[in-house]
């Protein structure tokens, strides 16, 4: 006992560890050869009453896209009347909806259906947006569009996520597993989940930090052959994939010129040479400003009628000059060349010339005959 009455109790051990499941029951997915990731089959069954509310979705779809759903709509309503929803094409407002009927037994295929109006909207072909309804089939509509601001610039990097002849798309395909359209500002992309992440990344990468697709490439192929080996499957592959280093060299704010050039402005470390200034006491003469100017050449004594006559001489003698610039221009392509005038006196001597260097070499081709049969 201690003093104050009360029993005295030991510290616990600090080998003792704390069971946190202590009142965890056993769950029946508590089971090590259970795949969690699997997308159980819908059945048909487990529905047993309608559904109590009905769902919609409606999506606009661009006019050139108009005639082609005319002509496949009926692909279309056959596929969706098969898992109960019905669909409407309403050509007035340029609008795609899909809603729940009393026949529909699955509730999330309301979205797949949604997702289908979707992918016929971004021009993917009817065969292949037909696909989404199926469980293992996800999709992904990524916004291009502003990622980047130059226009220009936004051309180009959309065309390498193509590359020449489509080959770079292509092989995005076939890494991914996925099925991926580029059209106008969304890059729309159909497959799993994780090829879908793949796509995801490869695009922004490329349109927004300005990374070439073929560097992600490269990396999904070094992880598709580690992923054959089973004794690296629980290890980091950092080690294995290539690191990049990145060529052009962000500039800084306050100078505009690269980290590899340095505070002088000249590479490889060799200083610039400074010009010296001519000391003077003065300070410098102040800028006029446009009233001074007006001032100097008197137009600030005239009033708006003339000024803008002025303007317009102005105007007018300017136009004349490059008129005129561009008439001498054009003549001067019919003009005849200048010919050099040689006189009679200059070619003969030019003539005279060959002829003795001429006798010089043969004198010389005799001499050095004559050494030879000399020298044997």
């Amino acid at each position: 006992m201690s003093a104050n009455g009360t029993k005295g109790t030991e510290p616990k051990s600090s080998s003792e560890k704390k069971n946190h499941n202590k009142y965890r029951r056993e769950k029946p997915w508590d089971n090590e050869n259970i795949d969690h990731w699997k997308i159980e089959e819908w059945k048909p069954e487990y529905m047993k009453s309608t559904m109590l509310e009905e769902s919609s979705f409606a999506t606009l779809f661009p006019k050139y896209r108009e005639q082609y759903l005319r002509e496949v709509w009926g692909q279309v309503t056959k596929a969706l009347k098969k898992v109960g929803i019905s669909c409407e094409l309403n050509l007035i407002e340029g609008s795609m909806t899909v809603r729940t009927t009393r026949k529909t037994t699955d509730p999330y295929v309301i979205l797949k259906a949604r997702d289908l109006i979707k992918l016929l909207a971004r021009s993917i072909p009817v065969e292949k947006a037909i696909q989404i309804l199926d469980d293992g089939t996800n999709c992904d509509i990524i916004k291009i569009g502003g990622l980047v601001r130059n226009k220009e610039r936004f051309v180009k990097r959309r065309q390498r996520l193509l590359g020449p002849q489509g080959q770079t798309l292509k092989a995005i395909e076939l890494l991914t597993r996925c099925y991926v359209l580029v059209q106008g500002n969304t890059v729309a992309a159909m497959g799993t989940f994780k090829g879908l992440k793949q796509v995801r990344k490869i695009v922004v990468d490329c349109l927004q930090h300005n990374y070439h697709p073929i560097y992600n490439i490269k990396a999904l192929m070094i992880k598709r052959e580690l992923a054959k080996d089973p004794e690296l499957a629980n290890e980091n592959w950092e080690r294995f994939l290539p690191r990049f280093r990145q060529l052009n060299k962000p500039k800084s704010k306050k100078t505009g010129k690269s980290e590899a050039e340095g505070e002088n402005g000249m590479k490889d470390g060799k200083k610039a040479k400074k010009k010296k200034k001519v000391y003077t006491p003065f300070p410098p003469a102040p800028t006029p400003s446009k009233i001074d100017l007006q001032l100097e050449s008197g137009e600030y004594f005239l009033n708006e009628k003339q000024r803008q006559e002025e303007k317009r001489k102005k105007k007018r003698d300017k136009a004349e000059k490059k008129k005129s610039d561009r008439g001498n221009k054009r003549d001067k392509a019919f003009e005849a060349p200048a010919e050099e005038y040689e006189s009679p006196l200059k070619k003969k001597k030019k003539s005279n010339s060959g002829v003795h260097d001429l006798k010089k070499m043969a004198s010389n081709v005799r001499s050095n005959i004559k050494k030879n049969k000399k020298g044997r």
